[in-house]
Order: C-alpha cells, then structure tokens, then sequence
C-alpha cells in the first residue's frame, strides 16, 4: 500500500468522497492500515447524519427483543423487496455497531441503572432505538468528526465538490481508443472542484468509496439540507455502475409546517411515545388507514396525511403531544421544544402543524454484501448505496445501522482490493480538461432550471403518482438535461451546474424507474397500477446508462 506521505499529490490508496456516518467510520477504520482521504463539498460536519434526530435501531434488549422480530419488522416494512440475507446480516451486527460508537466517543441516554434507554419507532415491534435525546445524528457525527480531525493519517479535503468518477473506460474514450475489451471497467480516481480556488483537480485512488448521502434536494419539499443533491448516484451512474429502486423515495410523514422553518424534522419518536395525527377538526384520521394508527410504517402515514389534506384542502396535519406530562417531552426532546418554542408553538399544550416531506432515498447504486459496485474497486455506503436492507420502504432507524454496518464490511473489502492491487502511485491520471470553456454569463438560468425540477418532481413524482404525471415529468426533465449538457462544455464550472447536472440526472432516474415499476408497493404508489404484482415485480428495478 501507498505511503501517504511519499506519494504523489492528491494520491491516496482509498479516497472517501463524503463525510457522514458511513463515509467518517469507513475513513476511521482503515487510517492505521492506508492512506486514507475524505472529500466533502462543505464543511466535514455538513451531512444528513447531523440532522438525524430519531437514533439508531439494534436488538440490544434480551428480554423484550430479538433479532428474528427486528428482521421481521424491517421485512414488513420493505414490502417484498429485501434481501434477506442483508438484513440478517446488519440486523446480527448491530449491538457490536453501537459499541463502536460509544467507543468512539459518542454519549447515547441510558436509564438510571446505566442501560441504554430505548425508544420505540413506527414499524418497530418493539422498544430497540438507541438514542441521544432527539439529536442522534449530530452526537454521532461531532464524535466522528472530532475523531477523523484528529487522526493524523487521514487528509481531509472541505469545499471540495467532486465532479466526476475517473475510470480506465473513460481514460479509453477520451483518448479516442474506444472502450477496451475489459471484462469490467475499474475506478481510478475522482475529479474534484476546489471551491475556493476555483478549479478542478485529479484525484488518484485504488479504491473510491461513495459515501455521498441521498438526493432530497430534487423535491421542493425535504428533511435534507442543501448537500443532499445525489451526487454519488449521478457520478456512478455516468460511469456506468448499475443503479437500482430509484422510484422507491421516502416521504417522511411529519416535517414542520411553519414559513420560518426550512428543512425541520418532527422525529417519528414522537408518535412512537405516543403522539396523535389529528386534522383541524381535531379528529384522529390514522385509525381510518391502518390497524397500526400512528405507529404505521412511513409510507402508510405519509400517504393517509397526504390523502386527508386533499380530501379536506387544509394545509397541513397536526401532530397531538398535549395529553403526555410537559416534563416528559422537555426531558426527550429538548431540541424539537426548543425549536418549536422559538416559532411560537408550545407542543406542550398545542398540536404541531406537520406535513409530509421528501427525506430518504431507499434505491441508489447497487451494491453486494461488501459495498462493492459493479465497477471494480468503487464502493458505496450509506444513503448512496442500495444495498438490499431496505428494500421498497426504509424502517425507522435502520439507515444509521446500516451505515456503521456496511463501513466496517467496506473497509474490509477496500484492505483486500489494495493487497491485490500494489501502490496507488502506479495509476496515471490525467489532469482535468477545461477545453475552450468560457465564465457563466447568466447564473438565473441554472437557478430557473432548479427551481423547475424540484416542483415538478414535488407535483408530478411525489407521494401518489400516475403515468400521465411522469410521462409530462420526464419529457421536461430529458429537456432540462440536454439544455445542461450544453451549458456543461460551454462554461467553468460552478457548484450550482455540477449540482444541477446531478439533480437532474437523479430525477430522471427516479421517474425512469417509477415508470417502469407497473404496480403499487412500498413508498411507489401508482394510480394506474393500485395493486401488487407479486408474480412480476417483486424484483429491484435496475437501470445502467445506455453505451456505459
């Protein structure tokens, strides 16, 4: 393996593009073995994982759990779609998950015998989600940050935005070769934009681990903050990696409906301790949807809130927390009282105004059991990679679980590909090539593009769908895309173009894939096809780019 401090500029034996849970444990693991990089477009604490409030799900009560009920909860929820053997496996390995956290330094509540206090999410049988008050996500990813900034083996890389995946069968097509007879194309590296100087630099690697998050930000409407633009699924997928449940996206049922509150997540474990969805009437509607009421799986919840808000025009749903002791909920969810109370809502004695919201990309690039794609030497984790565990509906708190999981089974695979591959200082990479490209001259047209593709997505590709709506989406979004391309050969790059190259390709993506799934299950739900087709679609819908 390469010396990090031998080597040649911006080369490293594994390269880490993202810098949540998955993306800081992996790069953790592996720094006392290699050279070791992480790439991150913001800041390294910038991640879906610090917004994370519910926690992280693992069987870590022997008397009221086992493993067999958290592997048939997540099943259920899935909806046909997982892969057992997956879900076994990272359901198996979840207490030795959380003691790497801990070890780690991250502080999860405990009773007064010092146990672990678990709580209870929809879909879960039983109480099995490891917390920290409502902001598990931000405990865990301030330790790991804390942890990787001090580590002196790994080089961290903030404000830059990687572009695009180097692979020999690009290096092949850009020399005018062709693509070789290859039985698979291998990765070597990524370009990447550094922000601050303003231009695109090489980055060579052996192994590129994907940990990029989800894609939120294609919808108007999203839990997710600004990063979450599916960056690694558009850069696997132009490299030809095969991509797989893209129309299976996560609507979570209760986000804040407030005009000062962007992006704000009323955690599921509200309704887990006991919270109420009721209209404006004040009527509790869940009983009318499920036998399950308000502990339903997410996509029966945020599809009930969804058809009861067009059924009586209201605006938005209210959550009911006023009947639990006041001290209660200050004592568990400090930051959602907190929030709330600077908005003017007291959710000890008023029901919080909540609507669905975009929040979880469920498909994404495919992986095996070790997070390795069909593209020798790039593998992905976390949100970026669809790994079979959560099938056509995500379970509450099983993504952090994943996470952990699969970075520990990454790091392992990246140690076998570096042994078979020798020095990361052999690879050629050429440097990045501006050709004739000119300054941007009207940045409100990549902003007017945005702006399209998020509302048309939240109007046409949301909650319910139907194949006329997609048909009018994915004529728009193939035109959006050719008008991008252009602007792409024309102009330097910018973050706002690479992220609308990537939002755009992801859309498309989620309405090729949601056209092609002709019949309604899990977080896919279609007008035209209502019912399940166990016989011919209980399959992933896998998609590669056409000539990759």
């Amino acid at each position: 393996m390469a010396d990090a401090s031998n080597g040649a500029r911006n080369t490293f034996d594994v390269l880490v593009v993202g810098s949540g849970a998955a993306g800081l444990s992996l790069a953790l693991n592996l720094a006392d073995r290699c050279s070791v990089a992480v790439l991150t477009k913001r800041g390294l604490s910038d991640s879906n994982t610090s917004l994370a409030q519910g926690g992280i799900a693992a069987v870590l009560d022997p008397i009221g759990d086992d493993p067999g009920r958290h592997v048939h909860d997540t099943l259920v929820a899935g909806a046909g779609l997982c892969r057992r053997e997956t879900v076994e496996m990272i359901v198996h390995a979840g207490p030795t998950a959380i003691a790497q956290l801990r070890a780690r330094g991250v502080q999860f509540d405990t009773d007064e015998a010092g146990q672990l206090h678990l709580t209870r999410e929809g879909g879960h049988s039983a109480r099995r989600v490891a917390h920290q008050a409502d902001s598990t996500g931000f405990a865990i990813e301030s330790a790991l940050v804390q942890q990787v900034r001090a580590h002196p083996a790994i080089a961290v890389y903030e404000h830059y935005q990687a572009v695009d995946l180097i692979t020999r069968a690009r290096l092949a097509r850009r020399s005018g070769r062709g693509t070789p007879g290859w039985k698979g194309d291998r990765v070597l590296g990524v370009y990447a934009l550094d922000i601050a100087r303003n231009r695109v630099e090489a980055f060579a690697a052996n192994v590129v681990v994907l940990a990029t998050g989800g894609s939120g930000k294609i919808y108007r409407y999203t839990t997710n903050p600004d990063v979450a633009t599916g960056d690694g699924v558009a850069m696997a997928w132009r490299a030809g990696a095969r991509v797989a449940n893209m129309e299976f996206f996560q609507f979570h049922p209760t986000c804040l409906y407030h005009p000062q509150a962007k992006n704000f997540l009323i955690s599921e474990a509200l309704r887990g301790e006991g919270g109420i969805l009721r209209n404006r009437k004040g009527e509790a509607f869940m009983p009318r949807y499920d036998d399950r009421k308000d502990l339903a799986p997410r996509d029966i919840v945020a599809r009930a809130i969804d058809a009861d808000l067009k059924e009586s025009g209201d605006p938005c749903a209210f959550l009911d927390m006023t009947h639990l002791p006041a001290d209660f909920l200050e004592d568990h969810f400090p930051m959602i009282h907190a929030r709330c109370l600077q908005l003017g809502i007291d959710l000890r004695r008023e029901p919080i105004p909540v609507v669905p919201a975009a929040h979880y990309q469920c498909g994404g690039v495919q992986v095996d059991r070790d997070g390795q794609t069909s593209i020798e030497g790039l593998l992905a984790i976390g949100e970026v990679a669809c790994t079979g565990l959560h099938g056509a509906n995500r379970l509450a708190s099983n993504s952090l679980l994943e996470a952990v999981v699969y970075a520990d089974r990454a790091s392992r695979k990246a140690v076998e590909i570096l042994q078979a591959r020798g020095s990361a200082r052999e690879l050629n990479v050429p440097e990045w090539d501006t050709g004739s490209a000119s300054n941007p001259d009207e940045q409100v047209v990549v902003t007017q593009s945005w702006d399209e593709i998020r509302r048309l997505m939240w109007n046409y590709v949301g909650i319910v769908r139907s194949s006329r709506r997609l048909l009018r989406a994915q004529r728009r979004l193939q035109l959006i895309a050719q008008e991008v391309q252009q602007d792409w050969w024309r102009f330097y790059l910018t973050p706002d173009l690479i992220e609308l190259r990537n939002i755009t390709a992801v859309s498309l993506l989620v309405v090729e894939c949601a056209l092609g799934r002709q019949e309604s299950r899990g977080l896919h739900w279609s007008m035209d096809y209502p019912e399940t087709d166990d016989e011919n679609w209980a399959r992933d819908s896998v998609t590669v780019r056409s000539g990759a």
